[in-house]
């Protein structure tokens, strides 16, 4: 196996912070809010999920590259983060259907990565003081320049950054002559969850993160899902208007993650930002109405208020995080609406939540069925 020299790379924290390490990727600067994710697998998942978009991550477990790169593996067109901070970045990979290493693939993407870092050591000085903005560069910056750079960051709370990974023009998703229609409102959707959609018999149609409901309405779909996604959902309120006047028709509605919190923005609940948010792939939560405990694939930084639920009348409990009693679900008594907070679509991650897919697809089936009863 030929050895890799790397040259000298650093990072800073917004309190001033620094962590030394070896480049690796793309040789640049980039800026972001650092925060970490605890999943052991799925890095190239977590890498093009759309939720990540501006957020400097940094990889709990030790070793990121070990099985490469597949194409068919991304949940976008793109690595969406802003950039990588690991223990260990290999290079070389052993995996026969991988198509690419890991290095390749960064500097293909133009995403730099510091490696050689004690992350034990940065995840621990994160969870104490939360997240904040910070900066990476394998350039020739001295730590000035660097602060410099680092202070006209905007924070995280009160960007608007759906837009940013949107889709630009609405396209299909699945099989034309599938027995159900579901229009998803895109903030920063992950293909696995259209592929969850398609799986059971759903023809889908995705949206531009501002259409209109009478838009979409005009595709006539059985049901709305409105995605994951990154940044600031109390910053949105063109969407938020969206997902109010989906609620006055009262067709069926799936939210997930910022859909989730844009649902209870558009019932009146604020959100507000997490001291870390949560983000991995083993995330206990606990389903109110079975009493079970799903694992679940998180990665969100916001969540909904918890005292203004509690007042809400309208508003059903359905789910809660066993590390932090956080709001994971709900769902609406008087409408055909329900959300959760983690990923469902579990890539990567388990595959315990995926029930709620077979849940508003029979929200659907049930919907359809009473309308034909109606005309008939």
């Amino acid at each position: 196996m030929k050895y890799t020299e790397r040259s000298s790379a650093i990072l800073l924290l917004q309190d001033g912070t620094i962590f030394y390490g070896k480049s690796a990727g793309k040789i640049g600067t980039v800026t972001g809010e650092i925060c970490f994710n605890t999943g052991m697998t799925g890095y190239q998942e977590i890498f093009t999920d759309p939720s990540y978009y501006g957020q400097m991550l940094v990889a709990t477990n030790v070793h990121i590259g070990n099985y490469g790169i597949k194409e068919d593996e991304s949940e976008s067109q793109s690595i969406k983060i802003a950039g990588l901070v690991c223990k260990t970045f290999s290079g070389h990979y052993s995996r026969k259907q991988a198509n690419m290493s890991v290095q390749d693939w960064f500097v293909e993407q133009n995403t730099v990565v510091v490696t050689d870092v004690d992350t034990r050591a940065l995840v621990q000085y994160i969870r104490h003081k939360g997240a904040m903005n910070a900066i990476i560069s394998s350039e020739n910056k001295t730590v000035e320049e660097l602060k410099q750079i680092l202070s006209k960051v905007p924070s995280m709370e009160g960007l608007e950054l759906s837009s940013k990974v949107s889709t630009k023009a609405p396209y299909h998703f699945g099989k034309p002559d599938a027995g159900l229609k579901v229009a998803v409102l895109d903030v920063g959707v992950k293909t696995n969850t259209l592929r969850c959609l398609s799986d059971r018999g759903c023809y889908v149609k995705v949206f531009p993160y501002n259409s209109s409901f009478a838009e979409m309405q005009t595709w006539e779909p059985d049901g709305y899902l409105i995605s994951n996604g990154p940044g600031d959902p109390a910053v949105m309120p063109e969407v938020v208007k969206t997902v109010k006047n989906i609620l006055d028709a009262n067709v069926p509605l799936f939210g997930i993650c910022l859909g989730h919190q844009l649902l209870a923005e558009a019932c009146g609940i604020t959100t507000y930002k997490m001291f870390n948010g949560h983000r991995g792939i083993n995330h206990p939560v606990k389903n109110l109405i079975t009493g079970k405990c799903e694992v679940t694939s998180q990665n969100h930084g916001f969540s909904v208020s918890k005292e203004e639920i509690a007042k809400a009348k309208e508003i059903t409990v359905t789910h809660v995080n066993l590390n932090d009693e956080t709001i994971e679900g709900i769902r609406l008594k008087n409408k055909k609406a329900f959300s959760v907070q983690y990923h469902p679509e579990s890539s990567p991650g388990p595959d315990d939540a995926r029930y709620l897919f077979d849940e508003f697809v029979s929200m659907m089936k049930m919907t359809v069925n009473a309308e034909f009863e109606i005309r008939n």
